[in-house]
């Protein structure tokens, strides 16, 4: 592993650093088979989507392929050039924002989670649970990966299933639970598709 000047994720420094020394074990380098799926499986409606903690934004681009209203947001510069550069004729639609500021121009139908819980230190994930409960009104999903392993130490930190329950259930109902069959390395065995209902 190389040495990094940055130690904390709350930094986009820190991840400048890893996305320009091209350190990225959490980049998949392209889109993982269940959301191709669960695109499909809105049979060509057309959800308004938000993706936190974009990075490279593969998914973007297979959202915006199939006609979605997709917006990909990451703090850092060096994170937001690499998914302009990956989204193509949609590199407008990647953009430098705060999470916890980001305001949609209209409401959202769903917020896409990948590897963006697991990138906070545990004592942020409350205000990552109320920041998605407060972009999705009642109806809308989340849905996406997330990283159910006993990691306390992290970028990234796993987060026990029923620690993930007790932080969503206040806000959301869970609908759909799978295993995920093509993770990479850092989450094998211990990722899971979740979609989420907001109450």
């Amino acid at each position: 592993m190389p040495e990094f000047r940055t130690r904390d994720p709350l930094s986009p420094e820190f991840w400048d650093e890893r996305f320009d020394r091209a350190f990225t074990p959490w980049d998949m380098g392209g889109v993982p088979q269940r959301l191709q799926r669960y695109i499909a499986e809105w049979q060509g409606a057309k959800p308004s989507v938000l993706i936190p903690g974009c990075g490279s934004a593969y998914e973007l681009v297979a959202m915006c392929e199939a006609g979605w209203d997709a917006t990909a947001i990451d703090f850092s510069p060096a994170a937001v050039a690499q998914g302009q550069a990956t989204a193509g004729p949609w590199s407008a639609r990647v953009q430098e924002a705060d999470f916890f500021r980001w305001q949609p121009a209209a409401p959202l139908d769903l917020v896409y989670e990948r590897a963006f819980l697991c990138a906070m230190p545990p004592a942020m994930w409350p205000q990552v649970a109320a920041r998605w409960a407060e972009l999705l009104p009642s109806g809308a999903t989340l849905a996406g990966y997330f990283f159910c392993g006993d990691k306390p130490k992290g970028p990234p930190f796993g987060i026990a299933r029923a620690h993930l329950l007790q932080l969503l259930e206040p806000h959301f109902h869970l609908k759909a639970e799978e295993s995920v069959a093509d993770s990479l390395s850092v989450f094998e065995g211990q990722e899971y598709w979740f979609e989420w209902q907001r109450r």
